[in-house]
This record gives C-alpha cells, sequence and structure tokens, in this order.
C-alpha cells in the first residue's frame, strides 16, 4: 500500500457529543466504585484500573537526533536526554493472583521536560505516557466503555478462583477467535491475556495524541536482544502468585534494557481516526517510527523505597504533559476528569500527597 504524508491536525477532527459531560460522570463514578470497593476489602486505596503493579524502573529517556520533521515536534523537537520512570501493571482495579491473566500495562513518566503545558498541568514539568500491551483500546468511545465498565465494577473484589476460571475459559476463546480472524474486545480485557512474560510486550498509547502539527500514536517497543527473546517466552504461574513481578525482579538483577519510542502519525483520517479508539490504524500506511529510546541497567524492581513512591506519592496520566502531545477523542477525554477523582481518593484516603517528581530520589 502507498504511504501517504501525515496528516496536519484540524481541531475539527475531535467531534465531541452533547451528552459527553453526562457519560464522563457516570465513568468516574464507576471507576471510584472499584476503588471504595478495594479500599473496603484491603484498607489500601489502590488505583481504579491497574492496581496491582509488577515493577518499577529508573531509566533513562533520550529523544533521537536528525528526526525528521514530521517526528521532531514537541518534545522531540531536539536530540535531549532526560531521566524517566517506568511502572509496569495488570489492568484490574483489584489485586488478583497472576494466574487470572489479564492485559497489561506500562506507564512512563519523563522528568523535568521544557515547552508549553497542558492546562491544569501548568506548574508542572512532567510527559506522561499511559499505555496498554494491545494496539488499540478495547472499546471505541466513552459511553461504549462505560457499558463495559459497569460489570467488571461490579465483579471487582469478587473471588478469585472465580476469576482463575474465567481467565482459562477466555484465553480459549480468544485464540479461537483469533484464529478465525476475530477478537473479543470484552473476553480480552476480563482476562485472556497469555501467560507470557510481560517484558517481551510491546506498549501502546492505544488512542492518539496530538504530535506537535500532527496527531499519532505511540508505542514503547522492545528493542534489546535479551528483551526480544522474552517475546511469547512462557511463565510459569501456578502457585506463584506474583509470577510477573517475579520474572521483572530477576531480570533486572542482572541484565540491561533498552525500548524505543515510536510514533504512528496519521495520514487518512477515514483509516485512522481519532474518535475510535477500537480502530487499528494500519502499520503498512503509516509505520511505527523510533523518536526516543529507553534504557534501564539493572536494578531492584522491586525495592521498597521505590515503591512506595511510586504507589503512595505518584499518579501516571497523560494529561500531564506538553500542550504538543494533548490527548484527542473520547476515551482520552474521559480519563481527565476520571484520573483526576481517583487521585484525589487515593491521597485523601491512604493520607499521602501526590504530586509530579521534579528528580530521581536518591538511592
Amino acid at each position: 500500500m502507498a504511504q501517504h504524508p501525515p496528516l496536519r491536525f484540524d481541531p475539527a477532527i475531535e467531534v465531541i457529543p452533547e451528552d459527553e459531560g453526562e457519560t464522563q460522570r457516570a465513568l468516574t463514578e464507576a471507576m471510584l466504585a472499584i476503588q471504595r470497593k478495594t479500599h473496603a476489602d484491603t484498607g489500601y486505596a489502590h488505583r481504579a484500573v491497574h492496581a496491582k503493579a509488577h515493577g518499577y524502573l529508573r531509566a533513562r529517556f533520550e529523544v533521537l537526533a536528525d528526526l525528521p520533521p514530521e517526528l521532531a515536534q514537541g518534545l522531540f523537537a531536539s536530540s535531549a536526554s532526560y531521566d524517566a520512570i517506568l511502572r509496569f501493571s495488570t489492568t484490574p482495579g483489584d489485586v488478583l493472583h497472576d494466574g487470572v491473566s489479564t492485559p497489561r500495562g506500562a506507564a512512563l513518566k519523563v522528568l523535568n521536560v521544557p515547552g508549553s503545558r497542558l492546562s491544569g498541568s501548568e506548574s508542572e514539568t512532567t510527559q506522561n505516557y499511559v499505555l496498554g500491551n494491545s494496539p488499540s483500546f478495547q472499546i471505541g468511545t466513552a459511553k461504549g466503555f462505560l457499558r463495559q465498565l459497569k460489570p467488571l465494577a461490579a465483579s471487582t473484589g469478587r473471588a478469585e478462583p472465580l476469576k482463575k476460571v474465567l481467565s482459562g475459559v477466555t484465553r480459549t476463546a480468544e485464540a479461537a477467535l483469533e484464529m478465525v480472524g476475530g477478537k473479543s474486545a470484552t473476553l480480552t480485557t476480563l482476562a485472556g491475556q497469555a501467560k507470557t512474560h510481560l517484558l517481551g510486550d510491546s506498549f501502546f498509547s492505544q488512542a492518539a495524541l496530538l504530535h506537535g502539527d500532527y496527531f499519532a500514536k505511540v508505542a514503547l517497543s522492545p528493542v534489546s536482544s535479551d528483551l526480544v527473546t522474552l517475546s511469547g517466552s512462557p511463565i510459569d504461574t501456578s502457585g506463584h502468585p506474583d509470577a510477573i513481578r517475579e520474572t521483572v525482579q530477576d531480570y533486572f538483577r542482572t541484565c540491561s534494557a533498552a525500548w524505543e519510542l515510536r510514533a504512528q502519525l496519521a495520514t487518512d483520517i477515514d483509516a485512522m481516526p481519532v474518535e475510535d479508539a477500537a480502530a487499528m490504524w494500519p502499520e503498512d500506511e503509516s509505520p511505527y517510527l523510533p523518536v526516543a529510546r529507553i534504557t534501564a541497567l539493572p536494578q531492584d524492581t522491586w525495592s521498597g523505597d521505590m515503591r512506595e513512591w511510586v504507589e503512595d506519592r505518584m499518579a501516571f496520566n497523560p494529561w500531564m504533559g506538553l500542550a504538543a502531545h494533548r490527548p484527542l477523542g473520547s476515551i482520552m477525554r474521559a480519563r481527565r476528569p476520571a484520573y483526576a477523582a481517583a487521585r484525589a481518593y487515593r491521597s485523601q484516603c491512604n493520607g499521602a500527597e501526590i504530586s509530579e517528581p521534579t528528580g530521581m530520589p536518591m538511592t
């Protein structure tokens, strides 16, 4: 397929439904219901989603030199190097045995970046990315996601053995669907993630963001050989409720890692819509191209100090960042009030101030 030049962003590309405020309020309340349930069950106010962490990394984020003009936008306008923090997780709002294999996430926070800020983050200096290990979101719109989130919220905290059974059933059903070219968003969301090494996964913004004058999706993809060989590598969760964390911790005891952050610029608004986050943007039309390299040296990915700092005093939010990378579309807009409310709930109930970091803690 012939590739076309990237599209410049036009505000008319975003189409906001009249009832979007009502949808966002209902989504926010559903996420808070998850937090209240897990808080009551555990005595700790977890994140409303991505509650279970599997490791934390201190990393270096290096913007690549000599990028073409359409990629050299915003944070990527010139070659530079920044401290960064990575948090790996799984998506549910309750902390489950890793035998309940749900989709994974990676949250990336780049520190002390210059540039004009998004409204509400003017006093901060971070650029945040919230990523999942599939190229598109499971549901295209906030209204559709609300319909799915309600039963998920209702199942939060229910008997874990049943969720393990569900996980096995949905993995089998998902594999069958994929064999005939289909994919069930609901099955993959509830469970169905293959039990593989997390560090072999690629992670995606799933929904679009501004990329300076253009707009794009982004991906975090492993490039160091040790990581690449882990893609699809099975892990054993039998008798290991924290198997994912253990494998991440084992890897970084002796090994370094490198990823690329890549941008997929939109080139065709019909094939690459902003308001449908479930749409797979065709990579033969616009491939993901590297804009930065993230490296991490061997380290303890489960240290008490790092865990306390990230879990108690830090939030990851794509609306904390540069105006040049403003989140786009229904799903992203719904995250703004929902994430703010979830952050406030955690801070109040855990008695910990949550703030954007300006530097790394002492080792």
